[in-house]
Order: C-alpha cells, then structure tokens, then sequence
C-alpha cells in the first residue's frame, strides 16, 4: 500500500468512524430542560466535536495500521479471498 492509497484509506476510516461518534453523549437542549429562544428543541447542547474527530483519527490510525500490517505481512492474499484460478 503506498502513500495515497494510505491515505485515502485512512480519511475513509476516519469518516466512517467520525459519523458513527456523532450521536453518542449528546444531550438536546430538551433533554437539558433548558430550550433557549430561537434554538431548536432538539439541537444538541454540546456537542464536543473536537474531542470526537480526535477519537475517530486514533481509530482511524489503529485501524489502518492493522489493515497496513495484514496487506503487508500478506496474511490474507488476493489469492485467498478470490480462490484458485
């Protein structure tokens, strides 16, 4: 796996992981019981972002390395996966 293939792979695994980390711990200014004017009732009250993208970019990390080692120590081939010609 080079460089781009790397990376493409990586900013994959970091969106997919990043939209599964969305939802969790939010709490909506409903939930909170303190629905400001102007704001929408279910609009999350904080929605920590920053802490949630940097969790999806260490799992993304861990996840690139293990799939990095599997391509690269060849332990499942393309051979394995598509059969004996």
């Amino acid at each position: 796996m080079g460089i781009a293939g790397s990376l493409v792979t990586i900013i994959c695994i970091w969106w997919l992981v990043f939209f599964l980390l969305l939802p969790i711990g939010n709490r909506s200014h409903l939930e909170e019981g303190a629905v400001e004017p102007g704001t929408v009732e279910s609009a999350p009250v904080n929605h920590n972002l920053r802490n949630k993208a940097l969790g999806a970019l260490a799992a993304a990390l861990v996840l690139w390395a293990i799939l990095f080692a599997v391509i690269n120590l060849e332990v499942v081939t393309l051979e394995d996966v598509l059969g004996p010609k």
